[in-house]
């Protein structure tokens, strides 16, 4: 039976963080052809069959599931998967990036803010600093010293939400139910609230209203949009979220919060190489507070000693 420690699940998270900020730049690219809800029902569609082969190699397969009581749960954190996509996509229509990826961060502290006052969660002293540090690192790294709000800006922060309460409640359910399986519904939970948000707005599927009509073959396989598509899915939705669900067996909902909030840091990096974007002091500044808030959480925290759990009885290595 593969173990996995506390620590091992933070080394996921942040590869899963290290994903998200490379294929940042990837999906920010093909979307400016593909709508929104076509590449992430392609996306979610193709993270949910990537999740295929392991629950087949796993002893999940085996064992009896409860669907019944599964579904909902599964169903509802899907939900909030999408609206958190959607409502931070067409929030940076009308905000910039900078505020999208300062107010995504808010879902950082509503994560502990919201699990106090739906659940009564506790977090303690070191972990509330360490959410404090990286909230004025995330500030810093993509907001730097402009202050600048607009009406986009409520959109991105349903976003925050969004994501803050999927963490919370995945904290909550993950326990009770195979890791593979919910990952998997969750994903093609997705894939359908995508498809039906896309055919109910009435645009074409495959290129925007003011854009020249193409094929749907001819739009999909665009090297840029293929490539965003599979690694959107493969590594940034299906193993992600499968990451997600086995590191919050055993780590809390603020922690995986905090370690998500390094996210931007990658991405900001990987801007810097292939765009050749500059970072500056503040975001450098900004980089440091959201490490340096994850260590004083981590370490700060003596009451809570590594654990070690299940990873779900699955033959996938750690």
């Amino acid at each position: 039976m593969t173990q996995v420690s506390a620590r091992t699940a933070t080394f996921l998270l942040l590869f899963v963080c290290i994903v998200w900020g490379v294929e940042f730049v990837l999906v920010d690219m093909a979307i400016l052809d593909l709508p929104t809800h076509t590449f992430n029902f392609f996306r979610f569609l193709l993270a949910g069959i990537t999740l295929i082969p392991l629950y087949y190699f796993s002893e999940e397969r085996k064992q009896s599931i409860n669907y019944q009581a599964m579904m909902l749960p599964a169903l509802f954190l899907g939900f909030l998967l999408f609206l958190g996509f959607f409502a931070q996509t067409e929030g940076m229509h009308y905000t910039s990036v900078s505020n999208a990826g300062f107010i995504t961060g808010l879902n950082v502290p509503l994560v502990s803010l919201l699990g106090f006052i739906l659940f009564r969660n506790r977090t303690s002293l070191p972990a509330w600093l360490g959410i404090s540090i990286a909230t004025i690192g995330l500030f810093l790294l993509t907001m730097g010293d402009k202050m600048e709000f607009n009406s986009g800006d409520l959109l991105v922060l349903v976003c925050a939400f969004s994501f803050a309460l999927h963490i919370i409640l995945t904290g909550r359910w993950v326990g009770h139910f195979p890791v593979i399986m919910l990952s998997m519904i969750q994903l093609f939970a997705v894939a359908v609230y995508c498809l039906i948000a896309g055919v109910a707005a009435g645009d074409p599927l495959f290129y925007h209203p003011e854009a020249t009509p193409i094929g749907a073959w001819d739009q999909l396989m665009k090297p840029i949009i293929l490539a965003a598509i599979l690694s959107a899915a493969i590594l940034g939705s299906g193993v992600a979220l499968w990451a997600q669900g086995v590191s919050q067996k055993v780590l809390s909902a603020p922690k995986v919060a905090l370690i998500f909030a390094s996210e931007p840091v990658f991405a900001h990096i990987t801007a810097w190489a292939v765009l050749d974007e500059k970072l500056g002091a503040l975001g450098i500044l900004g980089a440091v507070c959201i490490i340096a808030g994850m260590l004083i959480s981590e370490l700060g925290d003596k009451k809570h000693p590594p654990e070690m759990a299940a990873l779900d009885h699955t033959a996938a290595p750690k």
